[in-house]
């Protein structure tokens, strides 16, 4: 009874900041009592690009707005050289809304228990394109089977809307051969953002 009036709750929310405020409250899972605070999104609430990452790291736990640390740094200079930013056309958010502890990867439990607000997240923002950065929101949000260096790049869609799938900006903090691949993969989400969304969108970069 209690986990049908916290779905309730939760779809009767009817705006992006109605469900942050939600989600600031959740205790579905024992993330929350190890966090300092929820993080649960960044960018314009009128977006029609939008991207999951896996979870909150120690930058963003402090902060609460989602990538802020030099993964956040790194994303921010591939937005930009692709036309987006948070502050215009880019809504941001993770899987979990919580940091685990030493920023560990999210269990399926909690992947789980974060899953419903995510959910509301995207039915409210109806986005035409989603960015899966990483294994761990390919593994949620398309196929819980997948490889990410398997399906990076390709294009999937669900009821008119692309997704792509491509390394998480920590990976290429790790491993700088990567930023090739995530550039490639950005160069066709420039593409179908202007397909599907604006014709006049330009990159900052030549493509």
């Amino acid at each position: 009874m209690e986990e049908q009036r916290w779905l309730k709750t939760l779809r009767n929310c009817q705006s992006l900041l109605q469900v942050s405020e939600f989600a600031a409250t959740c205790q579905r899972c024992p993330l929350r009592k190890g966090c300092r605070q929820v993080v649960v999104s960044a960018g314009v609430t009128s977006a029609k690009l939008m991207l999951i990452g896996e979870g909150p790291g120690a930058d963003e736990d402090a902060q609460g707005l989602p990538f802020v640390g030099k993964a956040g740094q790194l994303l921010d200079n591939i937005l930009h050289a692709g036309g987006f930013s948070r502050q215009n056309n880019v809504y941001i958010t993770n899987v979990v809304k919580c940091r685990p502890p030493g920023n560990r990867i999210p269990t399926e439990e909690e992947r789980q228990a974060c899953l419903p607000i995510l959910r509301q997240q995207y039915r409210l923002l109806q986005p035409k394109i989603v960015l899966l950065l990483g294994a761990t929101a390919v593994q949620t949000v398309i196929d819980p089977q997948a490889r990410i260096t398997k399906v990076r790049g390709q294009w999937v869609e669900k009821d008119g809307v692309w997704f792509m799938p491509t390394y998480h900006p920590a990976a290429l903090l790790r491993n700088e051969m990567l930023k090739k691949d995530v550039w490639d993969d950005m160069k066709q989400v420039i593409q179908r953002y202007r397909e599907v969304v604006d014709a006049n969108h330009f990159p900052k970069r030549k493509i």
